[in-house]
């Protein structure tokens, strides 16, 4: 306000021609300066895609991705199943159908499905039915849940190579995605939060070791 008045005082001192001249001059200002400005208010943050999967408990999942170069958030979670807002408890007692999972948020640009792909048959053992390791139940299964068909062809071409190289059968479900329901706060971020608890050094943090390997192997460059 204190400008505009400023600005309208100046004007009473000029002359009928110097005044026509300097308001135009604004008009002009504000015409060159409002698209700019407006576009640097909206312009769109780039694009990122979400990828769901599970394979034994999600803290093990969670702590694997969030280190790999691209992926931007990491979120543990349950799908797969029949059952609204599920309880970490009421999963745990393998009736509900559904899977502990996690929902990867990532830059297409910089990490693609087939190495995320890659990295997941990497970090768990896809012959295994209804278990990793001491873990055991349906809500441990192997799975992968699709959102677009191109997530699916990735999908069904990772585990045809993966299956390639190994003698078993690969019991990986592939199943399209319907919901996710986001898991207990307590939940997110475990291996961070807690890498010194049994769980975590025993089971956890060996499988985050062969993640970070595999990062250095991929070349995958981080920011």
């Amino acid at each position: 306000m204190a400008g505009l008045l400023s600005g309208a005082a100046i004007l009473q001192y000029l002359c009928p021609m110097q005044r026509t001249i300097a308001i135009a001059l604004v008009a002009i200002l504000c015409i060159v300066s409002f698209p700019a400005s407006l576009a640097s208010q909206t312009a769109a943050p780039s694009a990122s895609e979400t990828l769901v999967i599970g394979g034994g408990c999600f803290w093990c999942l969670e702590g694997a991705f969030e280190i790999v170069p691209g992926v931007l958030d990491v979120v543990s979670g349950y799908a797969a199943g029949s059952l609204a807002k599920p309880s970490y408890e009421e999963v745990c007692t393998g009736t509900t159908g559904h899977a502990e999972v996690v929902r990867i948020s990532f830059d297409p640009t910089r990490v693609g499905l087939s190495a995320l792909f890659d990295l997941f048959f990497t970090i768990h053992d896809p012959t295994t039915r209804d278990r990793q390791g001491a873990d055991v139940g349906p809500q441990y299964r192997s799975i992968i849940l699709y959102a677009t068909d191109a997530q699916r062809r990735a999908a069904v071409a990772a585990i045809a190579k993966i299956q390639a190289g190994l003698a078993a059968p690969v019991v990986t479900e592939l199943k399209p995605l319907k919901v996710f329901w986001m898991a207990e706060e307590y939940h997110q971020d475990y291996y961070k939060k807690h890498p010194d608890y049994g769980y975590c050094r025993l089971v956890v943090a060996p499988k985050v070791g062969k993640s970070e390997e595999w990062v250095k192997r991929s070349g995958l460059i981080k920011p």
